[in-house]
């Protein structure tokens, strides 16, 4: 897997991005101009996030031709009776587009929901759709009953929760899987695990960039956060070395199905009751 996967629809996604998940908008607008600055141009962000606006001021001031950088966000499920949605999502991002949309949560009125981003996607508002944290039925459910398939998936993953039964099922239909989370919502136990230690001493590379690379590997794409400037510089900087199938196969033994995010059907109702808390204009 290379800097950029091909999509199902031919479109080109970076396959290494910056996440925005927890970020204020103050916190968006400057860790996005920086990792725009490192070299990242996949950024993601989401409506329940409260930062698009943010998000979109860096990517405009970054000075980066538009249709360089990658953006993806989420609608919310407040969102999904909303048929005025996507074309808000776009003016809080002061996009022409969005390169990716996703349903954040398979609550509510998805359906109705994802046929609604379909419209957008034919229209050209919307380069690719994607589902998050679908996943087992629900997942199948839309899968099997779309007009057009997703060309993104997103989901938990890292070593401690590989995420593989869904990566399995996405694969087998041509649908690339991003992982959130990826070093484990920055566990210091995964990060410090002695296998990655002593991998880190043998390439040179961070614990960090060993979990990446594993991503990369796997062919997910992953989208780390970080509010240091120097990780960030360092999770970008991935290109320059590749995991041995022994040390792949020494990771994949960490695992202990330890998820951060723990879905239930009380979690998902309560989501219904969410209303993203939108930055002033």
């Amino acid at each position: 897997m290379g800097n950029s996967v091909t999509l199902n629809n031919e479109i080109e996604m970076p396959t290494i991005g910056f996440g925005t998940y927890t970020f204020t908008p103050e916190e968006a607008y400057t860790y996005v101009k920086d990792a725009l600055m490192v070299g990242y141009r996949l950024i993601d962000t989401a409506n329940i996030y409260g930062n698009e606006r943010a998000v979109g001021r860096a990517i405009k001031d970054s000075l980066i031709p538009r249709d360089e950088i990658f953006v993806s966000s989420k609608l919310w499920v407040s969102e999904y009776d909303n048929p005025n949605a996507v074309d808000e999502t776009l003016e809080r991002l002061g996009l022409d587009y969005i390169d990716l949309l996703f349903l954040h949560q398979p609550v509510g009125n998805y359906m109705d929901a994802y046929q609604m981003i379909e419209k957008a996607y034919n229209e050209g508002k919307v380069k690719a759709i994607g589902l998050s944290n679908f996943e087992g039925d629900v997942l199948n459910e839309m899968l099997n009953n779309c007009k057009t398939m997703p060309q993104v998936v997103q989901g938990e993953a890292h070593p401690y929760f590989s995420n593989s039964d869904v990566r399995r099922d996405v694969y087998l239909k041509d649908i690339v899987f991003m992982s959130w989370f990826p070093l484990g919502h920055g566990d210091p136990n995964l990060l410090n695990e002695p296998i990655l230690k002593v991998m880190s001493d043998s390439y040179g590379k961070s614990p960090a960039q060993i979990i990446l690379k594993w991503h990369h590997t796997l062919g997910m794409v992953a989208i780390p956060s970080s509010r240091n400037i120097e990780h960030i510089r360092e999770d970008f900087d991935l290109d320059d070395f590749y995991l041995s199938d022994a040390d792949m196969m020494k990771i994949y033994q960490l695992s202990n199905h330890q998820r951060y995010y723990e879905p239930s059907e009380d979690l998902l109702n309560q989501y219904l009751l969410y209303k993203p808390e939108y930055e002033d204009g």
